[in-house]
């Protein structure tokens, strides 16, 4: 069924179907590897000077899974994309606000080869049902395989501190008896913050890590689960921000303390 919708703008525009088939194509997945493990990826690189720790926490996991990331800047989903293993990767979609990526036919076109993108309502209007309608297809997706990147926040954080996380994600998992991958991604807002049009020079250095997948437990809510993820993202931010650099020039912590876990890591 196509909706009609409200861009941000205050445009009215169609969202098509979602197509399962898009996600889990070869084809499109031999696409997107060369947008992103080629384009995308030196275009992040010649930006930033990125390290990455804990991926060695991801050597068991395989299927569908949930990435929860905190959320400061528009380098935050292409470092995950091209951080992530790519055996992890390949078929991982990304949740991107619908009135803004999904209103006009370029853009749209554009964050589905990028980020094998799947819309979802931000706001607290529910545009003629769509937000169910979002909530049931990134259900289907999980159901047949498909991993997927959500950022909990709902939107960029203007100061670069972590903000609360919404359940919805946490609610995903645990129906599809999939685990939540904790994602800290560090010093992005430094360089390229919310409201700039373009990047900091001098590639400054910004860390991705990534924690344990974490599953829910036996009658636990999904308030509560996604506590429990969103603290295993501060401890990681915690842990190792002396991986970006803040945009105060102070390195401070996420507002929680915590102890600090072996886990290997990577200079890119």
């Amino acid at each position: 069924m196509t909706l009609r919708l409200q861009s941000k703008g205050g445009n009215e525009y169609e969202e098509p179907p979602m197509r399962l088939d898009r996600f889990t194509s070869r084809t499109n997945a031999a696409a997107r590897y060369v947008a992103q493990r080629i384009l995308l990826q030196g275009v992040v690189r010649g930006i930033a000077r990125v390290r990455i720790v804990g991926r060695n926490e991801l050597r068991n996991l395989s299927g569908a899974f949930v990435v929860v990331a905190n959320h400061s800047s528009h380098l935050d989903a292409p470092l995950v994309f091209t951080t992530l293993p790519r055996r992890l990767a390949r078929y991982l979609a990304a949740g991107a606000a619908a009135d803004y990526f999904f209103d006009v036919r370029w853009r749209r076109g554009f964050t589905s080869l990028f980020f094998n993108a799947f819309p979802i309502q931000r706001g607290a209007i529910d545009q003629r049902g769509a937000v169910e309608k979002h909530r049931s297809a990134a259900g289907e997706l999980l159901g047949h395989g498909v991993p997927l990147l959500v950022f909990p926040e709902g939107t960029r954080s203007a100061t670069g501190d972590i903000g609360q996380f919404k359940s919805g994600a946490a609610a995903l998992a645990a129906r599809a008896s999939v685990p939540c991958v904790p994602v800290a991604i560090i010093g992005a807002d430094y360089v390229h913050p919310r409201g700039s049009k373009w990047p900091r020079v001098g590639r400054p250095p910004v860390g991705v890590v990534f924690g344990a997948p974490v599953f829910a437990s036996v009658g636990e809510s999904p308030a509560e689960y996604m506590a429990r993820v969103r603290h295993e993202v501060l401890r990681l931010h915690d842990e190792h921000s002396g991986l970006g650099r803040p945009r105060d020039g102070v390195r401070t912590k996420a507002r929680t303390a915590s102890a600090r876990t072996g886990s290997g890591d990577d200079r890119e």
